[in-house]
């Protein structure tokens, strides 16, 4: 009994229920309806037929008087399937017909009979309830009384069959509407309880579960399939927000270690005022490569929030791409590089101008830091069109990265050079995937060179799926 009301709780259940109550409500108008027109059809097709016979019959006497009426009259009434035929006197008696008897009063009164009224023939005296019929009733001049009529049998018979049929008919409908509509709500119940269980798992903090779908396509799997992508979405800023955390605690550490040690050093040993300004000096750049970490670690989590989504707008992207070569073409010339740029002109996506140009900064300045001593000093930056999509891609030939690690080096504080002997944060990768991730395309890492044993370089690509111009 409680099942039975939890499911009346549910709205696709009272929403079934309301078209159930909607659809009962039309059969019964239904059945009412096609039969009283059916036999509001049949009764005026009965008076029709009885109005051109009792024009026959005045016919007929107008032109053969009385002896010929009653010959007319006698020799219809022995006709299979007779109308009912009547001459009676002045008083009401019957003189001639195929009627045994009639309701009282009945033909005192010229013209149609106000209701359908019994009589008998003389076929069927046992019959007490006797026939129904509807009947005309004319007054001849010399006082005889003429009535012609039609027994309702037949059509009453119809009527209760064409009822009869339809109450079945949509009692059939009915009792399928309602095993559906119980086979719906059910359904629908089994299904919301499953949602229910893992929604109960899910506020418990267990963020891996997912709304059970059924691949039927309907509003349920459709709901289902938004809130999995939400709850998803929620999972890996959970995810990044916990590996923040442990990135924080184990990689900003020793930074700031070494901070305090040099404060504490300064503090500690007598010395002139180039020896703390030197002291300070090393403070200051320590400071500022704190202060540059968690500036990318605030940008990183800005963009996997999605904040800078509603800033998207038309991006030249070669003039950009242009933009950030001219600025970095200073700083590879000072370490021995050069950097060579093919971008057709005319290339617009949509996106952040401001993101985009960050992160092919921190791919070019990777490029910069990571190809100095290499053999080949070029790096090559290049943007071109592949199928429906737009690849900015940055090459450089230093020592690359093993197809094994490509996937870690995207990880926030990982770095391949454990030694922290290159500048950097490790962050640099990780704001691009974020950046690429907020418009929908992907960050590729290949070799530069697959033929050479070492330095193979790496390639860098941003491939934005959706071109504009």
């Amino acid at each position: 009994m409680s099942r039975l009301r939890v499911l009346f709780r549910t709205t696709a259940v009272r929403l079934s229920a309301l078209y159930l109550i909607l659809f009962s409500i039309c059969a019964a108008f239904l059945v009412f309806y096609v039969t009283g027109m059916s036999q509001r059809l049949l009764e005026q097709q009965t008076k029709e037929a009885v109005v051109a016979e009792v024009t026959q019959i005045e016919a007929i006497y107008n032109r053969a008087g009385v002896n010929g009426l009653l010959r007319t009259l006698e020799r219809r009434a022995r006709q299979p399937g007779a109308n009912l035929y009547v001459i009676a006197g002045p008083t009401g008696e019957i003189l001639a017909g195929n009627v045994a008897s009639l309701q009282p009063g009945l033909l005192d009164k010229e013209g149609w009979t106000e209701q359908a009224f019994r009589y008998q023939r003389y076929t069927d005296e046992s019959r007490r309830e006797g026939h129904v019929a509807l009947a005309h009733v004319f007054i001849l001049s010399n006082g005889l009384r003429v009535l012609v009529g039609r027994d309702l049998q037949e059509p009453e018979k119809f009527r209760v069959l064409v009822r009869q049929a339809l109450v079945v008919a949509l009692g059939i409908m009915g009792l399928g509407a309602l095993v559906i509509w119980f086979a719906i709500g059910r359904n629908a119940l089994k299904r919301m309880d499953r949602m229910s269980e893992a929604s109960t798992k899910i506020m418990a903090g267990d963020l891996s579960q997912r709304l059970p779908m059924s691949g039927s396509g309907d509003e349920f799997d459709r709901l289902s399939e938004s809130l999995n992508a939400m709850l998803g979405r929620i999972e890996k800023l959970n995810e990044g927000l916990r590996q923040v955390s442990d990135n924080i605690a184990h990689d900003l550490k020793t930074p700031l270690t070494r901070l305090r040690n040099k404060a504490e050093a300064a503090l500690a040993h007598k010395a002139t005022n180039a020896g703390y300004r030197s002291s300070l000096e090393e403070i200051i750049g320590e400071s500022d490569q704190l202060i540059r970490t968690f500036n990318a670690l605030l940008m990183i989590s800005r963009v996997e929030a999605g904040a800078a989504a509603a800033e998207m707008s038309d991006v030249d992207l070669s003039r950009s791409v242009e933009d950030c070569v001219e600025l970095y073409e200073p700083v590879a010339e000072d370490e021995a590089l050069r950097i060579e740029a093919e971008v057709p002109a005319g290339i617009h996506i949509s996106g952040n101008r401001e993101l985009i140009g960050q992160a092919l900064g921190n791919l070019i300045d990777n490029a910069i830091k990571y190809a100095q001593g290499a053999d080949n000093p070029l790096i090559r930056v290049r943007v071109e069109r592949r199928d429906q999509s737009v690849v900015v891609s940055v090459a450089d030939h230093g020592p690359g990265v093993p197809s094994a690690r490509r996937e870690d080096v995207v990880q926030r504080f990982v770095r391949l050079d454990e030694s922290r002997s290159k500048p950097g944060t490790g962050l640099g990768l990780s704001l691009v995937e974020a950046v690429m991730e907020m418009h929908h395309g992907t960050l590729e890492l290949t070799d530069t060179d697959a033929v050479a044993e070492n330095n193979r370089g790496l390639t860098a690509s941003m491939v934005f799926p959706v071109v504009i111009g």
